[in-house]
């Protein structure tokens, strides 16, 4: 692998070698390496093109992107691919691989765990600060780099296809659980009912809203949005739900200690408050009061996905073991039965 490095790197820069080569293993996509050419260290990253099959397409959007700061002069950072030698960003090895280089940001540090409510509303600043950026921008030209990423009415329609034509013994196995997510439909109605509502404007959103794709100071300060590939179109619950499902808990998906997870309302606060810090007044009234909602649609949008997968034969996020994916299922259902809680108005249907 060093050596299919190297000649990635020799692309870029003339003389100077490689020094060093570490993999950084928190991404579960894209391959990514911190490679030091001479003194200065750079990000190297294999994209998964299973994922996303059109790396051109999303190059376009970064450049679509890039283009709109430089000509409203912005001195907002963009963390985006660098040109090789030969003018490409995205160089392709011998064996097909599609690779990118960008800048290491020195003295910053990537966040696995939200730990503490300031590090969820440094996130949330970064994200809503983010999107802020492109309050004008014209939407035409972007093109979605995964359609129907978080389309909720499709992965109900995926799960209850499941249910038909899955595992059967599977299906069998996993009633209880099918039947809590069937009975949660009214949050597909509350998403078709944003996505229609003029209050609910489209702009430039991350759809990818993780504590891991913000770049922290020594401080915990935020200081840059990372991992752009998702970025386009979309509405505010993708992010403001993405946070909420990963920020809120202290346990994440993979945990089956189901009393782990819990939801910590300081956190909740925390989210909201750094969002809207960072938009101002560039919300409507119905979008400034949806984060709970928010939470729910994707939150909700998981534990189908997951459980859609497992009665399938995990033939989409794969398995380490056996029931991988029902656990996780259960996991997000757990998570969205104590978001409902909280939320007081709705009927809900325990796992225990």
């Amino acid at each position: 692998m060093i050596e299919r490095i190297k000649h990635i790197m020799s692309s870029f820069f003339d003389k100077e070698a490689v020094t060093e080569c570490e993999e950084i293993k928190s991404g579960l996509i894209n391959a990514t390496y911190r490679v030091k050419v001479g003194i200065k260290n750079y990000i190297l990253q294999r994209l998964n093109i299973d994922v996303f099959a059109n790396p051109e397409l999303i190059q376009n959007n970064l450049d679509l992107l890039d283009s709109y700061l430089n000509n409203h002069n912005s001195n907002y950072k963009l963390i985006t691919p660098l040109s090789n030698k030969s003018g490409d960003k995205l160089p392709i090895d011998s064996n097909g691989n599609c690779y990118r280089i960008f800048e290491f940001i020195e003295d910053s540090k990537t966040i696995s765990v939200v730990e503490t409510p300031e590090q969820a509303y440094e996130a949330a600043n970064q994200f809503g600060s983010f999107t802020a950026q492109f309050k004008d921008f014209d939407l035409n030209g972007m093109v979605p780099s995964i359609p129907d990423f978080h389309n909720l009415s499709l992965r109900f329609d995926q799960f209850k296809n499941s249910i038909l034509t899955g595992d059967s013994n599977r299906i069998n196995q996993s009633e209880k659980e099918i039947n809590i997510l069937l009975n949660y439909k009214f949050i597909v109605n509350l998403y078709n009912s944003m996505i229609k509502s003029d209050n609910f404007k489209i702009r430039i959103m991350h759809h990818d809203a993780k504590i891991s794709n913000v770049l922290f100071g020594p401080n915990d300060n935020g200081l840059h949005v990372i991992d752009l590939d998702t970025v386009m179109p979309g509405h505010i619950f993708s992010d403001w739900g993405d946070m909420m499902r990963t920020y809120i808990s202290p346990a994440n998906e993979e945990v089956l200690d189901l009393e782990q997870i819990i939801v910590r309302p300081a956190f909740i606060d925390a989210i909201h408050e750094g969002y809207l810090h960072a938009r101002k007044d560039n919300l409507s009234q119905a979008e400034s009061t949806s984060l709970i909602d928010s939470g729910l649609i994707i939150i909700y949008m998981q534990a189908l996905r997951f459980m859609t997968d497992h009665l399938l034969n995990d033939v989409y996020y794969g398995a380490k073991y056996s029931g991988h994916n029902y656990h996780r299922s259960r996991n997000q259902i757990h998570l969205l039965n104590n978001l409902l809680s909280i939320n007081g108005k709705s009927t809900i249907f325990p796992l225990i």
